[in-house]
């Protein structure tokens, strides 16, 4: 969804809009205590995917429990979340290491969720409202990235256009 690590850390269930189909970011998570989001444009409802509404159900079927009925990504053995550390050193750091891509951190998600949108020809508004960005320029100029095969596409259609085809 493009959220920031401390912003899915500081998800609670009642954050969830099951019937709406979105998931209300009204809080972070930092250095164990709630607080409120990086900016006024950060807070707000986000819609929520079919499908990844059905791995949030599934997720909270399995690990909601009395005590630990607040938080989406809670630690089992506190009921708090987790810390994002532990979560990249213990799960994603080797899962990106498994599949080939090395060490990874929490912020090339965002990155890669604003390229993907620029790549999907998603409008430029609608991908600074998905990523919460107060600035439409950060969204261009620091998030979004152009997918190398784009480039040599582009760089093509020029070269087509200058020199075209030669009849036999």
């Amino acid at each position: 969804m493009g959220l920031r690590v401390s912003e899915v850390l500081g998800l609670k269930w009642c954050d969830v809009d099951w019937e709406g189909m979105r998931i209300g970011i009204r809080q972070s998570y930092v250095y164990g205590e709630p607080g409120a989001v990086k900016t006024p444009a950060s807070q707000r409802w986000m819609p929520l995917d079919p499908s990844l509404a059905k791995k949030l159900r599934q997720h909270q079927l399995r690990y909601a429990s009395p005590a630990n009925k607040d938080w989406v990504f809670a630690n089992p053995d506190t009921g708090k979340p987790y810390w994002p550390s532990r979560i990249q050193e213990n799960w994603l750091v080797p899962a990106a290491e498994k599949v080939g891509i090395g060490r990874i951190g929490w912020h090339p998600f965002r990155h890669s969720r604003s390229s993907l949108l620029h790549a999907l020809g998603v409008d430029l508004k609608l991908q600074q409202e998905l990523l919460r960005h107060a600035d439409i320029r950060t969204t261009m100029n620091i998030y979004t990235h152009a997918a190398p095969a784009a480039l040599s596409e582009a760089n093509s259609k020029v070269v087509r256009l200058v020199l075209p085809a030669q009849v036999a």
